[in-house]
């Protein structure tokens, strides 16, 4: 099912918090949220909060990549689990969405893993982003 997409900053999801301090809430509850490997009771991180410029976005782990210049296969299905994870976010009254998406755009819910707070401990939370920590050096910083 490669339907990869050509993608481009204006297509993140826009988000609201009601109080600052939410952003905290909605970056722990993203660690719970994701794809899983039940065998190994792994859950891969599937979205990110990011906050740019003022304003929040819901991304996907491949839209970081592509922030960042890095290469990156976004495909619809990718698109369709950040809106049902944003979705899940805003029926659960942690942000609001700036522009909701129609149902036909949202990924089914047993594509995704939500781990309770208290069934965390159980699992092995992977993340393939880390926002604002550098892995390894780039190795030219000129383009």
């Amino acid at each position: 099912m490669s339907d990869e997409i050509s993608w481009s900053p204006s297509m993140m999801v826009e988000v609201t918090l009601k109080e600052p301090d939410d952003f905290l809430k909605v970056r722990e509850t993203l660690t719970r949220i994701g794809v899983a490997s039940r065998k190994e009771k792994k859950l891969y991180q599937s979205c990110h909060i990011l906050h740019k410029k003022g304003k929040y976005y819901i991304v996907h782990f491949k839209e970081l990549f592509a922030l960042d210049g890095k290469p990156s296969n976004m495909t619809k299905n990718d698109v369709q689990r950040r809106h049902r994870i944003a979705r899940l976010l805003s029926d659960w009254g942690l942000i609001g969405v700036v522009a909701p998406v129609d149902d036909v755009e949202l990924a089914p819910l047993n594509q995704i893993k939500v781990l309770s707070y208290k069934d965390k401990g159980e699992w092995s939370l992977e993340s393939k982003y880390n926002i604002g920590k550098k892995k390894q050096p780039v190795e030219s910083l000129s383009s």
